[in-house]
């Protein structure tokens, strides 16, 4: 499918979904010094071929302004003409989109999801344990355990795409870069939402679970 070919209104509808989202979570604080990116799938999706809305680089996006989005192709590059550069991590969430063929993927940075992926990175992987939160990824063993994958942060966004592609768990939607951030990704803008919110609640859970083992432990 070519991007002239998508329904405006397809294209307008993740272009609003875009704008909530981005109001909420920096409403949140998840967007400290213009970090973090967002972006929708539009139209019908290959491996070959799709298009995707995401946030611009270097945006305050704190505001809501004409120019907070653009669209992109499978490759990164703009779907249009544009004098808006898309995120630097864009070819992540073209990895991501890619593997998963995902509708949604959201990226913030927090203190947690930093502090969490610092302390387990030697594992490269941060262990959760019946947590009830652990459903929200549509996992509903009794007293589940999870693995949310770490990957390496390095300044050459290109260097870490063929980590994402090997360390990409289907299970666990979402991965982690080191002392970075999330990614989290859904079939759709609230699904992405969901397992972002739920990936943050276990983070501080299990940040603060170690704190209490190592006060006992004092």
């Amino acid at each position: 499918m070519t991007f002239a070919s998508i329904p405006l209104e397809q294209k307008q509808t993740a272009l609003a979904e875009l704008t909530e989202v981005k109001a909420l979570f920096a409403s949140r604080g998840w967007f400290p010094g213009t970090s973090g990116n967002l972006s929708i799938r539009v139209g019908d999706y290959s491996e070959e071929q799709f298009h995707f809305a995401i946030t611009a680089s270097g945006k305050d996006k704190s505001r809501q302004t004409p120019e907070d989005f653009l669209f992109v192709d499978q490759d990164g590059k703009s779907s249009e003409t544009t004098n808006l550069k898309p995120s630097a991590e864009t070819l992540i969430h073209c990895e991501i989109y890619r593997l998963t063929g995902a509708g949604a993927i959201f990226h913030v940075h927090t203190v947690y999801n930093s502090l969490i992926s610092e302390w387990y990175q030697e594992r490269g992987s941060v262990p959760v344990d019946a947590v009830e939160l652990i459903k929200a990824f549509n996992i509903w063993d009794q007293d589940a355990h999870i693995d949310i994958p770490i990957v390496s942060n390095y300044a050459d966004i290109p260097r870490i795409v063929p980590e994402v592609t090997s360390e990409l768990n289907p299970r666990i939607p979402g991965i982690l870069l080191r002392n970075h951030g999330i990614y989290a990704w859904g079939a759709n803008a609230f699904e992405a939402k969901r397992h972002l919110e739920a990936f943050e609640f276990l983070f501080e859970y299990v940040y603060k679970l170690e704190l209490l083992k190592a006060t006992r432990r004092g």
